[in-house]
């Protein structure tokens, strides 16, 4: 059974930095692309970062030169270093594993507050 596991969520002020980390088990991590998303209050889900099973990156525009996706194969796992925290940045975290065109699995998230 595949599972991923989100943590690093916490409260945190405007320019901090928090790193989070989505732990993959059940499936041979290293074959698929990762992404990360989040869900601010009252809005819809969104795309913030991918790392693909080869190392290329993308970001969404807001958090382009703030945040970096990274994975370790080894652990089975994906980070998401964010830097400059800003208010808006607030929402659940959540990672993605694409599976297929038809399947998708999503951790249960990690709630990331910034706040003064």
């Amino acid at each position: 059974q595949v599972q991923l596991v989100e943590s690093g969520g916490d409260l945190v002020q405007p320019g901090g930095s928090l790193r989070l980390s989505c732990a993959a088990s059940g499936i041979t991590f290293s074959l698929y692309d990762m992404n990360w998303y989040r869900q601010p209050p009252g809005k819809a889900r969104e795309l913030v970062a991918t790392i693909t099973r080869s190392g290329s990156t993308n970001y969404a525009d807001s958090v382009k030169g703030r945040f970096t996706i990274s994975r370790d194969n080894a652990e089975n796992t994906v980070y998401l270093q964010m830097n400059s925290l800003r208010p808006d940045d607030t929402g659940v975290y959540y990672c993605d594993l694409k599976y297929s065109p038809y399947v998708r699995y999503w951790g249960q998230g990690t709630q990331v507050t910034v706040s003064s």
